[in-house]
């Protein structure tokens, strides 16, 4: 019987992470009312100023290479029962199925509700990074290469595209940002993402995630070279992550 639950969560996390790779293949080469997610963000959300520059949602890319590992490395027969890809429950299937969800009201321009897919599909990453004691505990190399390397990427992404849904869901709203300019928001924003990106290197020693905060923020600031305010503060503070990434960890688990 309990082997049986075993193999349908296996099968369940599987056909989710496909499913969703499926979902965005098919939003770019076959999108609904023939715009692509990236040409109605930039055709209905251009004034949006932490929305970095179109390159770096290649990260998709790397983000799908590391699911669709994980989703083979975790529904092989030999780890049906290994403790620590038991312990992933439903959380990627959750999230899975939210970006899914999160494509589909994205490409029909319903963008309120995508803000709620898009916490959707973070919360369960929360539970999963946490459930797993992703860069807490050692773990050998085929874990840290399919397992943690695929959920910190992802989770780090989801972190910030959460950060900018959050900013196109108030923009939809018309909000007038309580009488600061657009300009001083999107800096308040990037140094709110890079405090986030801080703590998870300072706490977890997680590179991967904390690089994936580097990248968007000088995505950021290639996006907006003409407006020195934005430029400078994203690349500062994609400096201030780069050196903290250097800092061996041994010496940030003493200082922290």
């Amino acid at each position: 019987m309990k082997t049986n639950q075993h193999s349908l969560r296996q099968w369940v996390n599987f056909t989710a992470i496909i499913a969703a790779f499926v979902t965005n293949v098919l939003a770019n080469i076959a999108p609904i009312n023939g715009l692509t997610i990236g040409e109605i963000s930039n055709t209905f959300f251009k004034e949006v100023l932490i929305t970095p520059a179109s390159y770096a949602f290649a990260i998709w890319g790397v983000i799908y290479l590391g699911l669709i590992s994980l989703a083979i490395y975790q529904v092989l027969p030999q780890n049906r029962e290994q403790p620590r890809l038991v312990q992933m429950g439903y959380f990627i299937t959750f999230s899975s199925l939210a970006q899914i969800i999160w494509v589909l009201l994205f490409q029909l321009q319903l963008f309120l509700l995508s803000v709620v897919a898009m916490i959707a599909i973070l919360i369960p990453l929360i539970f999963l990074y946490l459930r797993l004691e992703i860069n807490l505990e050692s773990v050998n190399k085929k874990q840290r290469w399919l397992v943690n390397f695929p959920l910190s990427v992802y989770f780090a992404w989801i972190s910030v595209a959460t950060i900018v849904n959050v900013a196109l869901g108030l923009y939809t709203l018309k909000w007038n940002g309580r009488g600061i300019s657009p300009v001083f928001w999107t800096i308040i924003m990037m140094v709110i993402a890079t405090i986030i990106a801080g703590i998870i290197r300072i706490k977890r020693q997680d590179l991967v995630y904390t690089g994936v905060f580097v990248w968007a923020l000088v995505a950021i600031a290639v996006r907006h070279l003409d407006k020195l305010p934005i430029a400078a503060t994203a690349l500062t503070l994609a400096l201030v992550l780069m050196m903290l990434m250097m800092i061996p960890s041994r010496i940030i688990k003493s200082l922290f």
